[in-house]
């Protein structure tokens, strides 16, 4: 049963049929559920449903009260590894439902493997369970870290069995629901772009304006597409500065996988950073390092700059090229204050920030240090370097870069002092995720059908988050209905507007 709290909003068809396709969810012959963010459904009120009604909606994709009656694909282009695409689309998902949050903001449920629509490309529509789990522990880790992201509000799995070219087969299936802040991608405003909708961009830019972005329409309808543009640059500044601070690397940043709100999304070959390498890629089919860790930076201006190229079909692009060339500075105070939270501390000022920041950076890559294991140790700064220099990485902490890194340290005061006395800095390990565990924890389920492992490390995660971030947000896994328990709880061109391809101040690294 819903309360008062669960406030339905559907808005997209607004919009009108041009920007999406009615749909038809696939039907299931099993609904296991796995995973249930009991926090997040609190969040739009929707953490008073049943075991039943909930696979019912999730599962099953029985509309919601007074939301969309049938499911809606959305329609969208994008550039794929710098190459335009003008054939993509919700190929395997649709927009299920659109609610208020309650921080009053508009919110979209959005879904992963629920069939075929008119966008598929041949392809079958679902989403293995490995992708699912996949998706859930990176959302997690990201949001513990303090990064922008969407959250997976549901994974249940259906009982198929899908043949990938990329994983063992036949393998289990899913399907998943993501609550985003938008759905509304770059790749939107770039299949008007390529239609030379201008009536269709200028309602879109407004639509953002009247959901999103409130300033915008305060502008006459000509400035509204650069306080737009400037909106986006400034949300994805700070994404990307996380990104970075977490040691995330994100694998596909195509342009219609980045949302005009700026959150994180969309996890497939995701990976975390063992040590810092500026060229570690994630994606095992990105043969050229495009989007490599230190190019991610420069990719999300690249795509910035696509998103002003679509932008130019209704204003001038001089009115978007300064928000371009100024977002490499955005990014580098973003990427600053993106350390500091990781290391816990406040700031100083930008040349001191700047300064710690760049001596973090130098000593990680000339130590090869593991890069959680740092942030572990050194949170709060020289008040943990007892605590640093006796742990595990202790004998990492000499020479010349590790004495510099000293120096920028000094000054900075730890955010949440009282922080450091929590049990949790008794613990030798970080709370991190490689590759290696993930592999653990996946073949926990491939070959023994065993959740213990998925459940134990959201529950690290939450815990991890909680402490570090001092929200209260530790939460418990297990009474989110997670793991085996869970059933029982543009145009292609270029308009000269695509500025700044830099990847940022100290936050930049040589990757050749």
């Amino acid at each position: 049963m819903l309360t008062g709290r669960y406030r339905p909003a559907p808005v997209h068809q607004t919009l009108g049929d041009a920007f999406y396709d009615v749909v038809a969810p696939a039907r299931f012959p099993e609904a296991t559920l796995r995973w249930r963010d009991q926090r997040a459904a609190t969040e739009v009120g929707l953490d008073t449903l049943g075991e039943a009604a909930w696979l019912s909606h999730f599962g099953a994709f029985k509309p919601l009260p007074r939301n969309f009656a049938e499911p809606l694909a959305l329609r969208y282009h994008g550039h794929q590894f710098m190459s335009y695409n003008p054939d993509l689309g919700d190929g395997r998902g649709f927009l299920f439902a659109q609610l208020r949050d309650e921080r009053d903001r508009l919110m979209d449920l959005g879904t992963k493997g629920t069939g075929r629509t008119p966008w598929s490309r041949g392809g079958d529509g679902k989403l293995t369970l490995q992708g699912g789990v996949r998706e859930v522990l990176a959302a997690e880790l990201l949001a513990a870290r303090g990064v922008e992201t969407c959250r997976i509000l549901s994974l249940v799995e259906t009982g198929e069995a899908l043949r990938r070219h990329d994983e063992p087969s036949p393998t289990r299936a899913a399907v998943m629901v993501r609550l985003s802040h938008s759905h509304i991608r770059y790749g939107t405003f770039q299949r008007l772009a390529y239609e030379r909708n201008r009536e269709g961009m200028r309602a879109l830019v407004d639509y953002c304006g009247r959901h999103y972005f409130p300033q915008i329409l305060e502008a006459p309808p000509e400035e509204r597409p650069a306080r737009l543009l400037a909106a986006t640059a400034a949300r994805v500044a700070a994404t990307a500065a996380g990104w970075v601070a977490a040691g995330f690397v994100h694998g596909v940043l195509n342009t219609d996988n980045m949302n005009i709100t700026g959150e994180s999304f969309d996890y497939g070959p995701w990976r975390f950073l063992p040590t810092l390498d500026p060229r570690f890629v994630a994606a095992y089919f990105d043969h050229s390092g495009i989007y490599a860790f230190g190019r991610q930076p420069a990719a999300v201006a690249w795509n910035l700059g696509r998103l002003a190229d679509a932008l130019t079909s209704i204003t001038s692009a001089s009115r978007l090229e300064p928000i371009l060339a100024a977002w490499e500075t955005a990014y580098t105070a973003e990427a600053h204050q993106a350390f500091l939270r990781r290391l816990g501390l406040r700031t100083r000022g930008e040349t001191a920030d700047g300064a710690l920041t760049a001596a973090a950076v130098s000593f990680l890559q000339a130590s090869q240090v593991g890069y959680d294991q740092f942030f572990h140790d050194w949170f709060g700064g020289l008040a943990s370097r007892e605590r640093a220099e006796a742990g595990l990485a202790g004998s990492w902490y000499r020479g010349g870069e590790y004495e510099a890194l000293l120096g920028a340290l000094d000054g900075f005061e730890a955010r949440r002092p009282e922080a450091l006395a929590d049990p949790w800095f008794e613990r030798a390990l970080p709370c991190g995720l490689v590759d290696e565990e993930y592999r653990a924890i996946w073949a926990a389920v491939y070959e023994r059908d065993d959740w213990g492992p998925f459940e134990g490390k959201l529950a690290s995660i939450r815990r991890y988050g909680a402490v570090v971030r001092g929200d209260g947000s530790s939460g418990s896994v297990g009474s989110s209905g997670s793991g085996g328990t869970a059933g029982s709880s543009g145009s292609s061109g270029s308009s000269g507007s695509s500025g700044s391809s830099g990847s940022g101040g100290t936050a930049r690294f040589d990757v050749g």
